[in-house]
Parts: C-alpha cells; sequence; structure tokens
C-alpha cells in the first residue's frame, strides 16, 4: 500500500472521528451533568439532516445547516421540558424506556414527512472538488472542512466549559448538582440548556454527514451506539475523553475495514476474506473498548477523580 493510500485513509479515519466526537459530546454532557440515559440522541441527529436537506434546496446548504442545529437544538430543549424533566427522580430503566419510546416517535414523524424516501443533500459548490495534499494525495475539499469545523466546534466547546460561567456551571453541576442548586443556580433552567446544546451538537453532525451519505429514517441508532462506545472509552462526562475516544474509534474503525480483508486475503480466498475482515473490523472498536477498560476502568478522563 502506497504512502499516499495511507494518508487518505488516515484522513478519512480522523473525519469520521470528529463527526462522532460531535455526537458523543452533546451525550457524555446529557449524561455526566443530568445523569439521563438518552437514547434519543440519535434521533436529534437524524433531526438535524433532515432539517438541513429539507431547507437547503430552497434557501441553500449554509441556511440549511442552521436550520438543523436549531431544530435539533429546539427538539431537544422541548424533550427535556416535557419528557426527560418528569424522570430526573426516577430510575435509568424509566429514562431509557421514556427516550426509547422518542425514537419510535420522531422516527415516525421523519417517515411521514420523507415518504420513507431517503433525501439526497447536495455539498455547497464553495467545498466541491478536490485539492491535491503533500505528497500527490487528491482528498475531497468538504472532508478537510468536516475535519477542520469538527475540530473548531471542539475548541469552541472546550473554551465554553472552561472558560465562561456557563461552563463553569456545568462542571459544577458534574461535581456536585445538589449544591449548586443551594447556591441559587436555576438548576432546571441549566439542564434544559444542557440537553438543548448537547441535541443542537448531534444535529450539526447530523446536517454536515448529510451531504455525504442518504438522509433517511434510522440513520443516527448505529451513530449512538458508537456514541455510547466512545463515551465509555474516554469517560463518562468528559469532553477531552469524548475527543480523544471518538479519534481513535474513527481511526480504529476505517483501519480495521482497509486492513483486515487485506490480511486475511492472504491466507483466504478473497470473497472469504472480505467477509470475515469486515466483520472483524466491526468488532474492532469494542476489542478496543475492551481493552481501555481493562487497565482503566471509569475510561482514559473520568469527569470526577
Amino acid at each position: 500500500m502506497s504512502a499516499a493510500f495511507l494518508i487518505e485513509q488516515g484522513l478519512n479515519g480522523l473525519q469520521f472521528g470528529v463527526m462522532l466526537f460531535l455526537m458523543a459530546a452533546g451525550l457524555t454532557l446529557i449524561f455526566g451533568v443530568m445523569g439521563v440515559i438518552n437514547l434519543a440522541h440519535g434521533a436529534l441527529y437524524m433531526v438535524g439532516a433532515f432539517a438541513c436537506a429539507l431547507v437547503a434546496p430552497e434557501a441553500g446548504f449554509w441556511a440549511g445547516l442552521g436550520a438543523g442545529i436549531v431544530a435539533a437544538a429546539g427538539l431537544g430543549a422541548l424533550i427535556e421540558l416535557s419528557v426527560i424533566r418528569p424522570l430526573y427522580a426516577r430510575d435509568h430503566l424509566d429514562q431509557v424506556l421514556a427516550t426509547f419510546a422518542l425514537i419510535l416517535i420522531v422516527s415516525e414523524g421523519a417517515r411521514m414527512v420523507s415518504g420513507g424516501r431517503p433525501l439526497w443533500l447536495d455539498m455547497p459548490a464553495a467545498l466541491a472538488g478536490s485539492v491535491t495534499l503533500p505528497g500527490g494525495v487528491p482528498y475531497p475539499v468538504y472532508r478537510l472542512a468536516l475535519i477542520g469545523a469538527g475540530l473548531g466546534v471542539g475548541l469552541l466547546l472546550w473554551l465554553l466549559i472552561r472558560q465562561t460561567r456557563l461552563g463553569i456551571r456545568i462542571r459544577a453541576g458534574q461535581a456536585d448538582r445538589e449544591m449548586i442548586d443551594a447556591l441559587g443556580v436555576d438548576i432546571a433552567r441549566l439542564y434544559t440548556v444542557v440537553f438543548a446544546l448537547g441535541a443542537g451538537l448531534a444535529g450539526l453532525a447530523g446536517a454536515m454527514v448529510g451531504a455525504l451519505q442518504s438522509v433517511e429514517v434510522g440513520m443516527g441508532e448505529p451513530v449512538l451506539i458508537l456514541a455510547f462506545v466512545i463515551i465509555v472509552i474516554g469517560g463518562i462526562g468528559s469532553i477531552r475523553g469524548a475527543f480523544v475516544a471518538a479519534l481513535l474509534v474513527g481511526l480504529t474503525d476505517t483501519a480495521g475495514r482497509i486492513f483486515l480483508p487485506a490480511l486475511l486475503a492472504l491466507a483466504w480466498p478473497p470473497a472469504e476474506a472480505t467477509a470475515i475482515g469486515s466483520a472483524l473490523a466491526s468488532m474492532s472498536i469494542y476489542v478496543l473498548m475492551a481493552a481501555v477498560l481493562a487497565v482503566r476502568p471509569r475510561g482514559l478522563f473520568p469527569a470526577h477523580g
């Protein structure tokens, strides 16, 4: 395999990782601050993609991107106010059942809007085409833009958590919810803001990925599973952990899908090697999770301690 091919696949893994980070960052914030297991997070990712795909043909991609963020954040705030808030005092099973029901409701709503057909989203003209990277590697401009956008959002999120009053309240909420409530912080409003922020990040990821794949009902569930793997690897409630773990998962998944079939082809016929290699590649991220937890049971960068 040439160096150009390795660079291309490394960038693909990085792009996949930063998109997973946007999904996982919101999920780890919600669980770390609010203690809520939100299975509907994947549905919010789908809402962002659908909103972008519906608005972009009429108003342009950038307006669609904004619509995806606003739609997901708004729906997230509505879900927190109407469904999640009565469940704070209940155990996680009730939260799981309620948010699983939301998956079905949102999915059926999206099916009614789209008629069950996949939608297609054109990438902006300014980001179409490819550029030649050092070493003569042609690479799509849009994928490079996704990498830059993901890294930029990650930096802004880190600054929000570390340098702003809201960030101080979020970190305090992770450490001791009862204490900040006693100090006069409106904990109910804080929870709504955190949930909407997490939902908006999921919507942003869905809207940006919508230009690379079809926008369809159920597109958020596979990504949701990977997001849970990421927050377990990185440490629940840790933005830094989510970022590092997302890059590890993205690179591991990409490397497994590229290299495992090629290695197995040395011993098996190509068809069997491809089938076995693809199955092993799907397992690789869970092997990674098991290896990390064997060494650090609370994840790489746990938020508490």
